[in-house]
């Protein structure tokens, strides 16, 4: 009894000074969001700004997340697993019970910009660090597209957050250390071309969520910008100029690669194939030729880019060339090629494949392991399904395999470990 006593007084004192942290370094957040905010938007503005903000919302990503899996449009639902609990996202139909009917447009803008919504602070898993970069019209235009959308009737899950990161409050202090306060202005001495890229890889895409590493707080190091994450097990690979060639992209091919989904370089998978499925298979070419320009730091794409040299071979053991070469002909050959070229609109190539040339093998072991679901990406292109090898291979065999595939194909050093393929198992 004394110990659940004990227990109590402890966490009623934590809870205390969580809240008066919050309160406290509340007073030091800051708003990107304008005074003249505060003024509503007339119908005409709403009726004017709805066609773009159905733009904006396919380049933000923004059904993806706030529609769950055979869920009702904007209703939110979707489950975001974290290491301290689990997010829902919210519904964000013009519903007024539910949804975001009775949020006035300042209230809008604060919780896109500053993670702090009607009912208080938003969790990160909103990337609400990126948004912030949004230009006010870009805000007004999604606001308004969406109190056109039909009004949902569906209650929003509750998060299952663990102690304390179930008091929200404590994310004052976490945007006080994470956000900037700086929007996205063009940089003199860039062109157009390059500007639009920075704005739409930052703000609306915002890659940066996902391809910059993370740090204790799980803010995104500024440091190491672009430059790959692993998340659940699945590396968000180096996207910088050094990042891409190393995959074997030119600017032109990465433009079209964010539009279908699929090249010589492979095909998107796992959260990747949902960007393209929801997002930027809708971008305008424009937008997307921009990206790619800002991400190779080019002021305009040139007229004829030239492909990155293939990598050269590395060579193996030979006990582990003949373990691999057997797995591979008995395995892989029938779909991917002797020569590992691939079957086009059944299988990808492994012998251009971007996950080869990778220097953290996780993606190829991974793929090797549990496999890939059937696909199938703008146009009438089509992937057949990538059976799981778990059960067939030891995890010597997936080793040398992924070791010999990297090596011959990928230019990367054998050193794949037995320990590195039980770990993804």
């Amino acid at each position: 009894m004394l110990r659940k006593l004990l227990l109590a007084i402890l966490a009623a004192v934590v809870i205390g000074v969580l809240v008066a942290a919050g309160i406290f370094f509340g007073m030091f957040e800051k708003s990107v969001v304008a005074a003249d905010i505060e003024q509503q938007l007339s119908a005409d503005q709403m009726k004017a700004l709805a066609q773009r903000g159905a733009y904006v919302a396919v380049a933000a990503d923004c059904y993806a997340c706030h529609t769950a899996r055979d869920g009702a449009p904007w209703a939110g639902g979707m489950p975001f697993v974290t290491p301290f609990g689990t997010i829902y996202s919210t519904n964000i139909s013009p519903d007024k019970e539910n949804g975001i009917g009775n949020w006035t447009r300042a209230e809008f803008h604060r919780a896109v910009r500053d993670g702090v919504g009607k009912h208080g602070h938003l969790y990160p898993a909103m990337p609400y660090a990126s948004y912030r970069k949004m230009t006010t019209d870009d805000v007004d235009a999604v606001y308004a597209y969406l109190m056109n959308r039909e009004p949902m009737k569906v209650a929003n899950r509750a998060n299952d957050m663990s102690f304390p990161f179930n008091i929200r409050q404590g994310m004052t202090f976490w945007n006080l250390l994470n956000l900037s306060n700086k929007t996205t202005t063009e940089v003199s001495g860039h062109s157009p071309m390059w500007n639009r890229g920075r704005y739409v890889t930052d703000a609306l895409a915002h890659c940066g969520e996902c391809h910059t590493p993370r740090n204790f707080m799980m803010g995104m190091e500024s440091s190491r910008y672009l430059q790959g994450a692993m998340l659940d097990g699945v590396l968000a690979p180096d996207i910088t100029k050094a990042g891409l060639t190393q995959m074997g992209f030119d600017p032109a091919v990465f433009a079209t690669f964010m539009k279908s989904g699929i090249s010589a370089q492979g095909a998107m998978t796992n959260q990747m194939f949902e960007v393209v499925h929801f997002s930027s298979q809708y971008m305008t070419s424009e937008d997307l030729q921009a990206m790619s320009a800002y991400l190779f730091d080019l002021e305009n794409l040139p007229q004829k880019p030239e492909l990155p040299p293939k990598p050269e071979p590395i060579a193996v053991p030979e006990q582990t060339a003949t373990s691999a070469r057997e797995t591979y002909n008995g395995l892989c050959a029938g779909c991917h090629g002797v020569q590992g070229m691939g079957i086009p609109n059944v299988v990808v190539p492994l012998a251009t494949n971007a996950s080869l040339r990778l220097k953290d093998a996780a993606n190829l072991n991974r793929t090797i392991l549990h496999g890939i679901p059937a696909q199938r990406f703008p146009g009438l292109a089509r992937m057949q399904p990538m059976p799981a090898f778990a059960a067939n291979l030891t995890d010597q065999q997936v080793a040398d395999l992924s070791n010999w595939l990297r090596a011959t194909w990928g230019g990367q050093q054998p050193n794949v470990t037995v320990q590195d393929v039980q770990r993804l198992r």
